[in-house]
């Protein structure tokens, strides 16, 4: 694991969301260069989280009392997608590690303070599941459970759990939610998978864990609004709890799209198209027409975060939640990102042809990322238009809590 170090809170002008997007994108080329080494690795290459984290990339769902940039839900969406022009995989830590931020400026001060006061650059992974077992103990909980899959577990220095919450005679009343120092956490290498292989979603392990209860938090209220910091003057902790997650994960799937259709177009004017008289693709009428659907593709993936999340944020500076049907359209609308990436994406591969496959092409990589990450429960299609579908149709009902 990788500690982040002790340091003052930075003072600072705080950047804009273009800022912050050209920041990353002058980091391509490290980004790039590491990305086939974190996949082997199965984690992301030290050097790139060193100049992500010098660029500011995970100050973003940061409180600024603590040197974060605080910044609205529109720069997660932004950063992470601007990464994943890169590589999936970093973007996905990235993106994951500015939500566990932001989730752990819900919780009370004095909770944040155990994160941030001593060491401002620490970072913070999650799993809301609460596959854990508690018990009531004085002053707080006793957990013992297991976590999969963490995704930037390698680089966290804090995880926020989810758990049961019991009362003294083991009766659950809640799911919870607790910040535990990574220290505390024993961790098991369980992500062997196709893709997303650099994510480092393994698992954390909790063995008879205090945690003190204002490190704790209620799930259901937090959905639906409730937190517990005290600053409610800090408009971002007041964004939409399930849509900002949802969107958010959402996000590096643009960002690796964006990369694959710059490599097929890129290449179209010197690519022959084989087995017919064109002397490149760019030629053929075919293939401008499949460029063309994957491009519209891409931009409604684009829209549809971008509407949904300038709704959250709207909602946050003004100070209110969202009602029921504007969150779950959020939903539905994460799951159509990744539905409308996978077919543009599918459109890319097919028309730029059988090379797309071979392991030294890195589009093979992105697909294999984007295919991985986008079957993530929380984003999943028809799930999302149910969701969406039931709020329109039956006002009151839901499928889930997590709305």
């Amino acid at each position: 694991m990788a500690s982040a170090t002790t340091e003052a809170p930075a003072t600072g002008i705080i950047p804009t969301i273009e800022e912050m997007v050209a920041r990353v994108r002058e980091l391509h080329p490290i980004l790039e260069k590491n990305a086939a080494q974190g996949e082997e690795d199965r984690r992301v290459v030290e050097e790139s989280i060193e100049v992500l984290t010098e660029a500011g990339a995970f100050k973003i769902g940061q409180p600024r009392r603590y040197g974060g940039y605080e910044l609205p839900m529109r720069a997660q969406i932004e950063v992470s997608a601007a990464v994943a022009e890169a590589d999936g995989g970093t973007s996905w830590v990235v993106a994951l590690c500015n939500q566990c931020a932001w989730m752990a400026g819900l919780f009370p001060e004095r909770a944040q303070d155990d994160v941030w006061k001593r060491t401002p650059g620490a970072r913070v992974s999650g799993v809301l599941t609460p596959s854990a077992e508690t018990v009531k103990a004085e002053g707080g909980y006793r957990v013992t459970g297991r976590w999969y899959y963490n995704s930037g577990s390698w680089h966290a220095d804090w995880a926020v759990l989810g758990m049961p919450l019991v009362d003294e005679n083991g009766e659950a009343l809640d799911h919870g939610l607790a910040l535990i120092p990574r220290s505390e956490l024993d961790f098991e290498e369980s992500w062997f998978v196709a893709g997303m292989r650099s994510s480092g979603s393994n698992c954390l392990i909790a063995r008879d864990v205090f945690v003190p209860e204002y490190r704790v938090i209620s799930a259901p209220r937090a959905w639906q609004g409730e937190v517990g910091t005290e600053h409610t003057e800090e408009s971002l902790y007041r964004s939409a709890f399930t849509p900002s997650l949802a969107i958010g994960i959402s996000a590096p799937q643009i960002g690796m799209a964006r990369k694959v259709f710059d490599i097929v177009t890129g290449k179209a004017a010197t690519k022959p198209l084989t087995y017919t008289f064109y002397a490149t693709q760019s030629e053929s009428p075919v293939f401008r027409r499949q460029i063309a659907k994957a491009a519209m593709l891409i931009e409604t993936a684009e829209l549809h975060a971008y509407r949904a999340v300038d709704a959250i944020d709207k909602a946050a500076a003004e100070g209110t939640y969202p009602d029921a049907r504007e969150r779950a359209r959020a939903r539905a609308a994460a799951g159509w990102i990744v539905e409308s990436v996978g077919k543009a994406m599918n459109i890319l591969l097919s028309s730029h042809g059988a090379a797309s496959f071979a392991e030294r092409n890195e589009i093979q990589r992105h697909w294999r990322d984007s295919a991985v990450a986008g079957r993530h429960a929380y984003i999943v299609p028809d799930v999302g238009l149910e969701m969406y579908g039931t709020a329109l149709l039956a006002e009151g009902d839901n499928i889930t809590p997590m709305l």
